[in-house]
């Protein structure tokens, strides 16, 4: 898994964290932690999708 991608799945869990704590104060701040949970989650997405393209693209590059 990329470097990126892992931590960005560590800033996912980070922001899951903070939005809990942030709810459970009854803080609406929470929503913002509930934004940048998507936004890394996303990121996260992008560079494993984007490893395993890669992979693809190579094997089939140097078998044809």
């Amino acid at each position: 898994m990329p470097r990126l991608a892992l931590y960005a799945i560590a800033v996912c869990a980070l922001a899951l964290a903070a939005a809990v704590v942030s709810f459970a104060r009854g803080s609406w701040l929470g929503v913002i932690w509930i934004l940048l949970l998507g936004v890394s989650s996303n990121i996260a997405w992008y560079y494993v999708r984007k490893e395993k393209n890669d992979r693809a693209a190579e094997q089939t590059g140097s078998a044809g």
